[in-house]
């Protein structure tokens, strides 16, 4: 009989499938044949996911671009509703006439 997870296509207890066995390909000895499989696996995972990453990262790129224009808009509206250093700049101006007229009244 065959050890557990040795190619068994379902466990009975479970109904799961077997799991692959992680391995460090610098501390075992694999061959070529398998050195180029595992590239060729990872390589199928990594287009299998790239629609859904590529999906994420144009969602949160727009979402970061609003934020910022957002930002950079809502800046220039408060700027320009900024009135008081006009207001502080005409009371400057009223309070030099003021001075220049009772400096030339005495």
């Amino acid at each position: 009989m065959a050890a557990p997870g040795a190619g068994d296509p379902l466990d009975a207890k479970s109904g799961k499938g077997p799991l692959a066995q992680r391995i460090d390909p610098t501390r075992e000895k694999l061959t070529p044949a398998q050195l180029q499989f595992m590239r060729q696996v990872q390589l199928a995972q990594w287009q299998k996911m790239l629609p859904q990453r590529r999906t994420r990262n144009i969602v949160t790129g727009l979402g970061i671009g609003a934020l910022v224009l957002a930002i950079y808009g809502y800046t220039f509206y408060s700027v320009s509703q900024e009135r008081f250093l006009d207001e502080l700049e005409d009371e400057a101006k009223a309070a030099r006439a003021r001075a220049q007229e009772r400096a030339s009244g005495h």
